[in-house]
């Protein structure tokens, strides 16, 4: 278009047909200009589809992999949690033996007897009971037999005391 254009201004030929080729060369310009437009939305329309479904496809991948990572993430923090969990109760057992160890000592200089020696006596006096027990039941035979005994006793123990007077 333009060469068309430089050969009629070389040709020094008169300005009505310079002005038409310039009028129908803007005209062909205005023309192509629509008919890309045209296409441009015709063409925008599938490439915007295409896109879309590109971006979907994408984001799919994407929410799936950090899912993924979130998932990992969560286990790794629950196993540290337990991790750190255990080994905080190892600790709170040791404190707390170190501190039962510290008080009974504190006590037992205080004279305060401690549970083991509590449950020695204890065990002590039931053993004293069950002898006693056994005692009991021996000693209503022994008195039964005792007391004809005691009774002939009696008597002459009666006649002592008139001896000591005489004497």
């Amino acid at each position: 278009m333009v060469k068309k254009l430089q050969k009629m201004s070389d040709d020094k030929k008169s300005g009505p047909q310079l002005s038409g080729a310039v009028k129908e060369s803007a005209q062909q310009i205005w023309l192509a200009g629509l008919g890309a437009f045209s296409k441009a939305q015709e063409e925008g329309g599938k490439v915007f589809e295409t896109l879309v479904k590109e971006g979907l496809s994408i984001q799919r991948k994407t929410q799936a992999a950090a899912e993924e990572k979130i998932s990992e993430a969560t286990s790794k923090m629950a196993n540290m949690a337990t991790d750190i969990q255990s080994k905080a109760g190892h600790q709170w057992d040791k404190l707390e033996n170190i501190f039962e160890d510290r008080v009974a000592k504190a006590l037992n200089k205080l004279g305060v007897p401690s549970a083991k020696d509590v449950d020695a006596l204890i065990a002590r006096i039931d053993e004293l009971n069950r002898n006693v027990q056994k005692m009991s039941v021996k000693a209503p035979a022994a008195k039964t037999a005792a007391k004809p005994a005691a009774k002939k006793a009696a008597r002459p123990a009666a006649k002592r005391p008139a001896a000591r007077k005489t004497a």
